[in-house]
C-alpha cells in the first residue's frame, strides 16, 4: 500500500516578481521571488516586513500590484476558486465561535466548504491530528490559548489541503504550547507544503529545512537555517563579568542572553564591531538560530526591527 507521502503529488508555491503597494503609498512587497515545495518552510522577518501581505496574496485575499503567484500551478488572481480548494489558511487572528463547541466549529466550516456525507469522519480525524479529540464537546470560550490555535489549524485542515499557510501561529502562547505547536507543524509537513510566517525564530523548529527572510518588503535571505548560522560567524560573542553585568554594552551591541553562576555573569551578545566589546570577549562557535537572525539583521543595520519580547 502506498504511503500518504507517495500518493500525494508534491505541492508547490511559485512567486515571481511580486510587489504590492497600498493606497496610502506604503510599499509592502518589492519584487519578491520565491518557490516552495513539499515540507515546512519558514517565512521570517520583523513585524511590518511584509509577511502578512504575502500570506494574504497567496491565500487569494489580496490582489497584488504586480507579479504573479501560483499554487500548484493555479494563479491566485485568475483561479481563486481552484486555489482555495487545495489551500488551508490559519490567519494571525482566529477569533469568534466563543459559544460554539469545538466539533460544531469544524462541522460548520466543513459544511461551508461543501464537504459531504463523510464529514463526521473527517472531523474526527482532524481533531485527532491536532490533539483536540478529548475536548470536541467543549465550548471555544473554555479552551486555552494553545487549544484555540490548534482549533485554527483544524479548521484549515478540514478539507485535507495540499498547501497550508500559517501566519504568526504562536503569538501569546506559553512555552509548552509553542513546543506542541511546532511538533504539530512538523508532523503535518511530511506530506504537504506548509508556509509558516513568523517573527519568532524559535517557531521554525528543527523540522524547518528552508528559510526565506523578508525585511522591508524585500527578500533579504533564502537558504537553510544552517546557512543563516554560518553567516553569523564572527558576530556572536560571549563576555564574562566577575559580578553583575551591565544592562547595556554600548551602541551597536545587542545582548541576547545572560547567565549567572558562582563566578559572576556571562553575556552572549551580537555585534558587527567586536572591538567595542568590554573585557575579553570569546567568539561563539555554535550560535543559535535566534542569534544568527539577530546577527544577520545587525549586519543590515536593522537589529532594532528584529527585536521583540517573544524572541
Amino acid at each position: 500500500m502506498a504511503t500518504a507521502v507517495e500518493s500525494r503529488p508534491s505541492a508547490s508555491i511559485s512567486i515571481k516578481g511580486l510587489s504590492h503597494q497600498y493606497k496610502g503609498g506604503t510599499r509592502a512587497l518589492d519584487q519578491v521571488e520565491l518557490t516552495f515545495g513539499t515540507g515546512l518552510f519558514g517565512l521570517l522577518g520583523p513585524n511590518g516586513a511584509g509577511k502578512s501581505t504575502l500570506m494574504r496574496i497567496i491565500c487569494t485575499l489580496l490582489v497584488p500590484t504586480a507579479g504573479t503567484v501560483t499554487v500548484r500551478g493555479h494563479d491566485v488572481v485568475k483561479e481563486r476558486k481552484a486555489v482555495r480548494e487545495i489551500l488551508g489558511y490559519l490567519p494571525q487572528e482566529f477569533g469568534g465561535w466563543r459559544l460554539h463547541k469545538v466539533s460544531e466549529v469544524l462541522d460548520t466550516v466543513a459544511r461551508l466548504a461543501g464537504d459531504g456525507k463523510d464529514r463526521k469522519a473527517r472531523i474526527a480525524k482532524v481533531l485527532e491530528q491536532v490533539g483536540l479529540s478529548e475536548v470536541a464537546n467543549r465550548k471555544v470560550k473554555k479552551l486555552s490559548g494553545g487549544m484555540r490555535r490548534r482549533l485554527g489549524v483544524a479548521q484549515a485542515l478540514i478539507r485535507d489541503p495540499e498547501v497550508l499557510v500559517v501566519d504568526e501561529p504562536t503569538v501569546g502562547l506559553d512555552p509548552q504550547e509553542r513546543l506542541r505547536f511546532r511538533q504539530l507543524m512538523a508532523d503535518l509537513a511530511k506530506d504537504r507544503t506548509i508556509l509558516l510566517s513568523t517573527h519568532i525564530v524559535a517557531d521554525l523548529g528543527s523540522a524547518c529545512r528552508d528559510i526565506a527572510l523578508i525585511d522591508a518588503g524585500k527578500l533579504a535571505f533564502r537558504g537553510s537555517p544552517a546557512d543563516l548560522v554560518t553567516q553569523s560567524r564572527g558576530k556572536v560573542f560571549e563576555v564574562s563579568f566577575p559580578a553583575a553585568a551591565p544592562e547595556e554594552l554600548g551602541s551597536g551591541i545587542e545582548i541576547v542572553s545572560r547567565t549567572r553562576n558562582a563566578e559572576g555573569t556571562s553575556i552572549r551578545a551580537v555585534t558587527t564591531n567586536p572591538d567595542k566589546l568590554p573585557g575579553s570577549p570569546v567568539e561563539v562557535d555554535n550560535p543559535t538560530l535566534e542569534e544568527a537572525y539577530l546577527a544577520f539583521m545587525a549586519a543590515r543595520g536593522r537589529v532594532d526591527a528584529a527585536i521583540s519580547e517573544e524572541l
